[in-house]
């Protein structure tokens, strides 16, 4: 069976840091604008990109570079100077969609492995060949596939496949949508997308001879008709690796929070090394991802074919939920910088990255202490690094708080909701 890799998003260095730590075996990051998430890649410059590769390396891990847009003529010199920058800094692979970065790649970046975009809509082993013969090493296959065409595609080229199971979904084809274009003169497909698709709309028939419009919604707040659900694939993780056609599994996400990184992260490592164990429980996978701030959640098409779903837009709200709320962030394991609000003899469970070492304790502080097999931490005391004592504190106050004990880093604290 093909143990798959799990790939997640670095949005900035901290988030490629707690992806990392939670047990990703790879991380995806850009840097300005020549990615698909232009705003997030301001995250990083090239100095602090090029610590961020040497880090992942000294921790034994790999990050593939984004270089999946699509560009304009007068952005190719620009372009060359960019790759010629990453290429001296030796990341994994980049990550590309059209067939003129190819080229530019393999004059510029020989020796780098190329990773096909899922921009590229892959969806048959006639597209992904001609990849192959142009030297790619992995394809990240379009969402739209389903797993039976995968699996050919696979037989056909063995070519390494990746897949996206958990995220953000667009409304349009494999992210090829004009709405923001259009509306905001915001480019999609160059890297600034304003999500429109997640906007409210409201519809209207017109009568041609008088003029007249009829307003089509019941709801006078409108209709999410462009709203798509986000993917979550962690109960079919079993099913798909039995399948042994995907060399890798994706989250999307480089926009979003920490905890986001650090769930998904850990929730997906855990399914994998379950179902090699044989020990896979899917309703444990779910519990965790439900935390989450989501859209409500769909299995998109890997597992089931587009027309056989009916799920899989979100007409109702754009509002994200989830059943917990982030209270804090630890994440140099002694001191935690409050994300809500932390008051004093109130329990806050504690989300740590797998196999953590968490030893229970009790002092002035506050305990920590093993309950159905969670770990909780209770304050006693919120005593600041200078020695203030708090009652409570919010997420404004950049007073970072010092833990009854060590914890392991980028620890979170969360309270179900």
């Amino acid at each position: 069976m093909i143990i798959p890799e799990l790939v997640a998003p670095a949005g900035n260095f901290t988030k490629l840091k707690i992806a990392l730590a939670y047990g990703a075996d790879a991380v995806y990051a850009g840097v300005n604008n020549f990615s698909l998430r232009a705003r997030t890649d301001r995250e990083f410059d090239y100095d602090s990109f090029e610590e961020a590769i040497k880090y992942t390396h000294k921790m034994g891990k790999k990050i593939y570079v984004t270089l999946n847009g699509f560009y304009l003529s007068g952005q190719i010199e620009g372009l060359k100077r960019h790759i010629l920058r990453l290429y001296e800094m030796r990341p994994d692979a980049f990550i590309v969609a059209s067939l003129g970065t190819i080229c530019l790649l393999k004059e510029l970046a020989p020796d780098i492995n190329l990773h096909i975009s899922t921009q590229a809509n892959v969806l048959n082993y006639l597209d992904a060949k001609m990849y192959k013969e142009l030297g790619v090493k992995r394809v990240v296959i379009a969402r739209e596939l389903g797993l039976n065409d995968a699996k050919i595609i696979k037989e056909k080229t063995n070519l390494e496949l990746e897949a996206f199971v958990h995220g953000s979904m667009c409304f349009a084809y494999s992210g090829r949508c004009l709405i923001s274009s259009v509306q905001s003169g915001r480019m999609s497909n160059r890297g600034s997308c304003a999500n429109d698709c997640r906007f409210k709309y409201e519809l209207y028939a017109k009568n041609e001879e008088n003029g007249v419009l009829f307003r089509l919604e019941e709801d006078e707040e409108g209709t999410h008709v462009f709203n798509s659900k986000d993917l979550n694939l962690c109960a079919y993780i079993q099913k798909i690796m039995k399948e042994n056609c995907i060399n890798a599994f994706k989250i999307e996400g480089r926009t979003k929070s920490e905890y986001y990184v650090a769930l998904t992260t850990r929730t997906y490592k855990m399914a994998i090394m379950d179902a090699l164990n044989d020990s896979f429980n899917a309703k444990k996978y779910e519990n965790e991802i439900n935390t989450l701030k989501n859209r409500g959640f769909t299995d998109g098409y890997l597992i089931q074919r587009a027309f056989e779903k009916q799920n899989t837009q979100n007409h109702f709200s754009s509002i994200e939920e989830g059943t917990h709320q982030v209270h804090g962030i630890c994440e140099d394991g002694k001191f935690i910088k409050c994300k809500g609000k932390i008051v004093l003899n109130t329990a806050y469970e504690l989300l740590t990255p797998l196999n953590s070492n968490l030893k229970e304790c009790d002092n002035e502080i506050g305990k920590i202490y093993k309950k159905d097999d969670k770990f909780f931490v209770e304050f006693k005391e919120l005593i600041t690094k200078n020695g203030k004592s708090m009652s409570e504190i919010h997420s404004g106050n950049e007073n970072a708080i010092k833990m009854p004990s060590e914890v392991s880093e980028f620890s979170f604290l969360r309270k179900e909701i």
